[in-house]
């Protein structure tokens, strides 16, 4: 029996509904931001992102976890969700974030390397939704244990 909150699965629910809200209006940003490609990698990120917290909110109620257990999933998902997204959305209206985000420098429309501040600030923002994430997917898994068989 699941003791986490009915109102987290459902707050997962709107967080997707809204990112699938805003991946739809990012479409029509991507030609008018400093790098159109990473543009278009936020908008693919965020709908990713949506299907992932729709399903997380789906069986939220199925795991066998503790309360405080499911506190930190729940916050570790929505910050780690946030943090990648607001890295790669910050690097896409700088058109800066190279040293982060390597990869996307190299194709046109990528990203240039920016100054010490906003390198800083978008490799902040990126690294920190790791240990987050992981917490949270590690939470995840822990709280699928025993499960009864259907």
């Amino acid at each position: 029996m699941s003791m986490a909150p009915p109102s987290q699965a459902h707050r997962f629910l709107q967080a997707g509904m809204s990112l699938l809200v805003f991946s739809s209006l990012d479409g029509f940003a991507i030609p008018h931001l400093a790098s159109p490609r990473i543009a278009l990698s936020v908008h693919t990120l965020s709908a990713f992102q949506a299907v992932l917290l729709l399903v997380q909110g789906s069986f939220w109620m199925q795991l066998k976890l503790s309360p405080g257990q499911s506190s930190t999933a729940f916050w570790c998902a929505l910050y780690s969700t946030f943090a990648i997204l607001g890295a790669y959305l910050v690097a896409a209206f700088w058109g800066v974030g190279n040293e982060t985000i390597q990869l996307m420098g190299e194709l046109p429309h990528g990203l240039a390397r920016g100054t010490v501040l906003q390198e800083t600030f978008i490799k902040i923002l990126a690294y920190s939704s790791a240990p987050t994430g992981l917490t949270w997917f590690v939470l995840v898994i822990w709280g699928l244990r025993n499960q009864p068989a259907s």
